[in-house]
């Protein structure tokens, strides 16, 4: 079967990291047309905008993308292109595998943990309200004299909107995701003890579509900063996460510490029929154009991509590969040396070349 994928390179190593993918991707043999669109800074660089017309159609078209980081330009309109991406086509789902892969920097060897973060709410919708504008200060009036807390004046406010349809929406991806790839236990992650109404919401909304799965699935709920300290001792006892949006961010990059750093982190972002699939690491630009960087998050992003276009038997060969590569040694980059100044690190295209010479052995 064919398939026609929009293809963001991204702004300083998503160039390099991305290419690196297509080497694995090729080696796969899948039919796979690319159509390479720009975005972020490489895109005003070249007179255009942060989040081209022309590229928003491709998404909307192919309704698949494989995006390496972007950088947002300080002074733009967009607080985060990333976040502007998820929103524009509602990609309410943000699936983080965090995995272990043999990792020499990894602190435990036997995590497989899934994280799934609700995209679209929480403190990254952008309700923000500037300090001592006259906007904020007459919000501030009307809570002060609305609420049992009072704000200061003065200060600058975050709206936190939690929705029970976003809510049940994330739950119910979470609890097909379980059931469609033989995970055992889902923990929902709050601070509903302190947020009542807002975190309160997330997991009472969480609690009610469990019900539905509860001779399938177990679940369980556990506090945020419980958690934090859970999985730097008994990582062993989660199998999936289900998130509010700011505790996905946290927790998802947590995990990668936990497993050798966000070189091993990939991630995807699904909506109802459009996916947009993309390292959880940053564009770097400080080591833009040194073939130095890891692109196995890219590679395994790429991977969940493949299995998400339904080509799974292949997305299972691609991250063997690059488990195999780790665990062998040999085409490591720097961030995965005991010392990250050690001359025998692999380039970027070494271990893209290590990873496809791996899946032809196969």
């Amino acid at each position: 079967m064919s398939y026609k994928v929009t293809l963001i390179p991204g702004d300083g190593i998503g160039p390099e990291v991305t290419q690196a993918a297509l080497i694995c991707v090729d080696a796969l043999g899948l039919d796979i047309e690319w159509e390479t669109k720009i975005a972020g800074k490489s895109s005003m660089d070249q007179g255009g905008e942060l989040l081209p017309k022309d590229t928003i159609d491709s998404i909307k078209k192919n309704k698949v993308a494989l995006k390496g980081p972007i950088t947002t330009p300080v002074g733009s309109g967009f607080r985060s292109i990333n976040v502007a991406i998820r929103q524009l086509f509602d990609l309410y789902v943000c699936l983080r595998p965090i995995k272990s892969f043999n990792s020499p920097k990894a602190l435990y060897q036997d995590i497989d943990l899934i994280v799934i973060r609700e995209n679209t709410e929480d403190l990254y919708a952008g309700v923000e309200f500037k300090e001592k504008d006259s906007d904020t200060d007459k919000l501030i009036e009307i809570i002060n004299k609305t609420a049992q807390k009072k704000v200061r004046p003065g200060s600058a406010i975050s709206i936190k909107p939690i929705s029970r349809s976003a809510s049940e929406r994330i739950t119910k991806f979470a609890f097909e995701y379980a059931l469609a790839n033989k995970r055992k236990k889902i923990s929902c992650v709050h601070k509903a003890n302190i947020m009542k109404y807002s975190d309160g919401l997330f997991l009472d909304s969480f609690i009610q579509i469990a019900q539905n799965y509860k001779d399938k699935i177990e679940y369980n709920d556990v506090i945020v900063d419980n958690l934090s300290m859970q999985l730097t001792q008994r990582p062993e006892n989660f199998d999936m996460l289900v998130l509010p949006n700011l505790y996905g961010d946290i927790i998802s990059d947590l995990g990668a510490g936990l497993v050798g750093g966000l070189g091993l982190a990939p991630g995807a972002n699904i909506g109802q029929n459009i996916a947009v699939f993309e390292p959880t690491h940053g564009s770097a630009p400080r080591h833009a154009g040194k073939n130095k960087v890891n692109p196995a998050a890219t590679i395994l992003s790429a991977a969940l991509m493949i299995k998400y276009l339904g080509e799974t038997e292949k997305a299972i060969k691609l991250e063997k590969a690059v488990a195999a590569v780790v665990k062998e040694g040999k085409f490591l980059t720097y961030d995965l040396k005991a010392d990250r100044n050690d001359p025998s690190a692999a380039t970027t295209q070494e271990f893209a070349e290590a990873v496809a010479k791996k899946i032809k052995s196969f």
